[in-house]
């Protein structure tokens, strides 16, 4: 009875049912609408001061539940005040967050299935759905048949959380494999011999990548790009001669495709045949730039990653695919299972071995249902359409590039190739450091910089799938009305 009696208690207190979850959802759904129809209104960058959130909310949660309709009013009142409007047209910061009604719906779904997905068993169709968009998702990029489940090798795509998970896995999968073939040479290994492993990277890879190097424990060693910014063979085997010189043992090589400073490439080809001069793991990293290659034009940029080990790109930045999706391929997915196989016999299944368990692809043991994402963008996009607003976003960077040209007070940093402007007034860095503090504290639009060799740039990305012409124009005039108050004081 008294099981009987808490239920009952429980019921009262639980505020929404299925008729109230319908209006709360259709009620919630016109607001975000209406959030998107009004993102110009909002100013870009918040104006709060740090804590401002806790005064505006009770010390301790509520003993009894609130309204629905209460929760909906503090909105507006509580979060919108400290959001950063990622998805506002005058949002020029950092690189794009992906984001469309299609992909909104699919984390729905995904939420309400509730599916944690690290076996088949566990829920077979994430993970079959998951091969199988890896595989569309990898021939609109044009990838190499390698990589690619369908293709009947040993590869196939994995949804990581980020890229820096993937940058992870590709290291700690080639370490794994690495000391394996030197124990197999060397059954009585040198217990120092882990300390001695290097990996290499170009000076303008993401922090993320040396990052995975402190984790696993292995040297990253940053290499000087070229005037484009762009990490060459040469450089690369110069430094692979010296480490070996001195007794170290390099196993991996990031190549990166559209580095965050400033766009640059480097050359996977020359870096390539050098890894496979020496028998290293090459991963690439396209983070940002990856989602271009749906457009056969750019695909010259990736020339080379047939030679890759490990390809990884966020169809979550620029793809309309919401956050978290970080597409990862590998040619040899044994690598990945043989460094983080842990088998436990309550996650055994009578079908191991059949299909993937992508716990073993992966650091996480559990995973959402990404893969719904991916089929509902592709679905509702289609290839053209996929195509269109990448093209229509790079048009809209080299409209922004044209204006920064027309103005001898201005500078370009590297040739335009996608979706980022890097630019900045022909002056010290310390009066182009005033300029981005004026702009960011206009609030009409919102860039971050950058440095490279000592010289201090800012960056514009177009980042919104709501940007338009007008918006470009609306972002040069703030520019050009900051740049005189600057100048005016210099």
């Amino acid at each position: 009875m008294w099981c009987v009696r808490q239920l009952k208690q429980i019921a009262r207190l639980t505020k929404m049912d299925v008729e109230e979850f319908r209006a709360a959802s259709s009620q919630m759904t016109d607001y975000i609408i209406k959030y998107f129809n009004t993102i110009r209104d909002r100013r870009v960058l918040p104006e709060v001061e740090p804590g401002y959130l806790r005064t505006l909310l009770p010390s301790c949660a509520p003993d009894t539940p609130d309204e629905w309709s209460d929760i909906m009013a503090d909105i507006e009142r509580v979060i919108m005040p400290g959001v950063t409007h990622w998805h506002s047209p005058h949002f020029h910061a950092y690189f794009p967050t992906g984001n469309s009604f299609p992909a909104i719906l699919a984390d729905m779904l995904s939420d309400a299935i509730g599916c944690v997905g690290f076996t088949w068993i566990a829920s077979p169709a994430c993970t079959e759905l998951e091969v199988v968009m890896m595989d569309w998702l990898g021939q609109l990029l044009g990838l190499p048949p390698q990589f690619l489940a369908a293709s009947g090798g040993k590869g196939g795509g994995v949804i990581q959380g980020t890229a820096s998970e993937a940058t992870l896995v590709a290291l700690l999968s080639a370490r794994a494999k690495a000391l394996r073939l030197l124990k197999e040479k060397t059954p009585n290994l040198d217990p120092a011999t882990p300390s001695k492993l290097v990996a290499y990277t170009s000076d303008q890879a993401h922090s993320s990548v040396e990052r995975a190097g402190l984790l696993a424990g292995v040297k990253m060693r940053l290499i000087k790009t070229d005037k484009q910014f762009s990490l060459r063979g040469d450089s690369l085997r110069q430094a692979i001669l010296q480490d070996k010189e001195q007794g170290l043992i390099p196993i991996f090589v990031v190549g990166t495709v559209g580095a965050t400073p400033a766009c640059s490439f480097d050359n996977l080809r020359e870096i390539g045949q050098v890894t496979q001069e020496f028998d290293l793991w090459l991963h690439v990293d396209a983070a940002y730039a990856g989602s271009a290659f749906v457009c056969e034009e750019f695909r010259y940029l990736m020339d080379g990653v047939e030679l890759a080990h490990s390809f990884n790109f966020n169809p979550h930045k620029w793809l309309l695919v919401n956050f978290d999706c970080s597409a990862m391929w590998i040619t040899n997915a044994s690598d990945l299972v043989e460094a983080f196989n842990v088998d436990p016999l309550y996650l055994k299944h009578d079908q191991q071995g059949q299909v993937p368990d992508y716990r073993h692809w992966q650091i996480p043991l559990g995973r959402r249902f990404r893969s719904l994402k991916l089929w509902f963008v592709m679905r509702m996009y289609g290839k053209h359409g996929l195509q269109a607003h990448i093209r229509k976003q790079v048009a809209l960077a080299h409209q922004f590039e044209s204006y920064v040209k027309e103005d001898q007070r201005f500078e370009i940093i590297l040739p335009v190739t996608l979706g980022l402007v890097c630019f900045r007034l022909k002056k010290d860095n310390e009066v182009n450091e005033s300029l981005l503090k004026k702009l960011n504290a206009g609030g009409v639009i919102h860039l971050v910089p950058s440095k490279i060799n000592d010289i201090y740039f800012l960056r514009f990305a177009v980042c919104s799938r709501l940007t338009e012409s007008q918006d470009v124009q609306v972002a040069w005039q703030e520019v050009l009305k900051q740049t005189e108050l600057v100048l005016q004081k210099n």
